[in-house]
């Protein structure tokens, strides 16, 4: 079972929280103020708040930030092999170019299957959830995972820079660095794209540097996504 108000695990029988004591009937604790829907919290101190759920077996979110970071990794390193074929070779094209391009296909296949079965794995050491909390006001907004999975993750993480070390693979060591963070936050005044999918219930909020990705129900989705493009002023 779930805590209504940390999201951390607890027994089916327990009254209490034994992450965070709350009740177990008790709903999640928000500061007072004005409930615009049946997710959204207006707090007294201007600032919108919401939990969102989102089944790691049913959106693909999470899986494809995983095979993105591991794809462009490969496209890196197959595009400095290919750099110095070039350079050294003169019969490059097309024997050599068809035999590495060849090898790139074989490595992205293996890359995305073990990347499907250390997601699956992820997922079900995480219950098959990601749970996250957000609060939104004029300046930014702020993405937080529970406590409860986010040293889950952070375990996670640092068996996979661990793994990475033990078998010399930088790929895996990468991905272990770049799965740590647990909470980020967006100033407005900074993003220069905002991007929504709302079949995935998915905003990206995008600096230049910096990725956020922003989670609403179906049914508060317009509202959190024409609320972040208007304070947006600086979106290319």
């Amino acid at each position: 079972m779930i805590c209504n108000n940390c999201g951390g695990e607890i027994n089916d029988n327990a009254l209490f929280c034994k992450h965070c004591g709350a009740s177990v009937n008790a709903p999640r604790s928000v500061p007072e103020g004005q409930r615009i829907s049946n997710n959204i919290t207006l707090g007294q101190d201007g600032k919108y708040r919401w939990r969102f759920e989102m089944s790691l077996f049913r959106n693909p979110t999470v899986f494809l930030l995983v095979w993105k970071i591991f794809f462009f990794i490969i496209i890196g390193i197959f595009g400095f092999i290919t750099i110095i074929d070039l350079i050294e070779n003169d019969d490059f094209f097309p024997d050599r170019f068809l035999g590495n391009l060849k090898v790139f296909g074989i490595v992205l296949l293996g890359m995305t299957v073990l990347t499907a079965v250390g997601f699956l794995i992820y997922a079900l050491i995480m219950g098959g959830k990601y749970i996250v909390d957000f609060e939104m006001d004029e300046q930014g907004i702020k993405h937080s995972q529970l406590p409860a999975q986010a040293a889950k993750a952070r375990k996670i993480s640092e068996a996979a820079f661990l793994a990475g070390a033990a078998a010399k693979s930088p790929t895996t060591m990468g991905v272990g660095l770049t799965s740590t963070g647990n909470e980020m936050y967006s100033e407005f005044s900074m993003v220069k794209k905002v991007r929504a999918y709302p079949k995935r219930n998915l905003i990206k909020v995008n600096q230049t540097l910096q990725h956020n990705q922003v989670y609403a129900a179906p049914e508060d989705f317009e509202f959190v996504k024409d609320y972040i493009i208007s304070r947006c002023g600086n979106l290319k």
